[in-house]
């Protein structure tokens, strides 16, 4: 049962590879996440097949995929849905109406455009399933990923995502422009789209997810493996005991969510390649997506050029294994 959740979840990898040129680490960490019951981050210059991707997955699974463009005057209630006068029968009656966060898969597109009031209201929807319109509560589907987007260059009219709602996002993955053989393949795969729209020839049925949750549930994860993780995590709140120059980059460490995000993802890790334990080396696999958002650094990093994924590279190098 689990080895033909595998199956169906490397093939899901592959239709969308075939798709998504040039980002197969994007795929990777689509499919975690879904493995996970996490949500994503992406964050990428335009045009590096973010919406494509998520939209390519949708597809592939055969789910409903809600779309929100946030933009500053965004209400809560074009997130969640609100309810709305209706004359029934010559009597009032106020009706639910669910907003696109009632999908299976959500695009969160340019999410730092939104003011905090938007984004505290899919915080929730994130972290517990469930929106509150009016007092009530209506819970999400049971299959619920939220692909969030940013564009790092453009700064202006934006709403830096607050700390508490970055912590939400099991990854933070980042999206480079394609190289140029890549960029070629998805200029021919455009064309060729232009006289028909893509189709996926095998969807995956979407059971395959949930019946992998629990074989992942399932994995061992060794004393030493779980020590290191959460090494790695307290490596970020003492920097000082793994060199001065990480002592100075790092002028907040990583939250409890981060070690458990390192245990779910390198477990998911694990299974994807075909094993029923976790190596080191699935934790380090998924480190810099897990933790390069859960840092904050510091004034001289940011004027030594330094970036949260250096700081990553530096732990890894650092932090003993077992």
């Amino acid at each position: 049962m689990s080895e033909n959740a595998r199956t169906a979840i490397l093939s899901l990898t592959e239709q969308m590879s075939q798709s998504v040129l040039g980002q197969s680490h994007v795929v990777r960490s689509l499919a975690l996440a879904l493995l996970c019951n996490g949500n994503v981050l992406l964050e990428g210059l335009p045009g590096t097949a973010k919406t494509r991707s998520i939209k390519t997955l949708a597809r592939a699974l055969k789910v409903g995929l809600g779309r929100i463009q946030f933009t500053p005057d965004l209400l809560p209630a074009d997130v969640t849905g609100s309810e709305t006068y209706h004359d029934h029968e010559g009597t009032g009656q106020l009706t639910f109406e669910p907003g696109p966060i009632f999908n299976e898969l959500v695009l969160a597109d340019e999410i730092n455009r939104a003011p905090a009031k938007v984004q505290a209201a899919l915080l929730e929807a994130m972290e517990e399933r469930q929106v509150t319109v009016a007092g009530k509560t209506y819970p999400l589907p049971a299959l619920f990923l939220v692909l969030a987007t940013q564009n790092p260059i453009e700064q202006e009219g934006t709403y830096p995502l607050p700390e508490a709602q970055m912590d939400r996002f099991l990854f933070k993955v980042r999206v480079d422009y394609p190289a140029a053989d890549a960029e070629r393949q998805i200029v021919r795969m455009l064309q060729a789209e232009e006289s028909a729209a893509a189709v996926i020839n095998d969807p995956i049925d979407p059971s395959h997810i949930f019946t992998a949750r629990a074989a992942i549930q399932a994995l061992t994860v060794s004393d030493p493996v779980e020590k290191y993780l959460v090494d790695l995590v307290m490596a970020t709140r003492n920097p000082q005991h793994f060199g001065d120059d990480l002592a100075n980059w790092i002028a907040v460490g990583s939250s409890p969510r981060a070690s458990i995000g390192l245990h779910r993802a390198a477990r998911a890790e694990a299974w994807l390649s075909g094993r029923d334990h976790v190596l080191p080396a699935d934790v380090q696999a998924v480190a810099p997506a897990v933790l390069r958002h859960r840092l904050i650094l510091s004034y001289d990093a940011l004027a030594d050029g330094i970036d949260s994924d250096q700081v990553i590279t530096a732990l890894l190098d650092r932090v003993a294994v077992g």
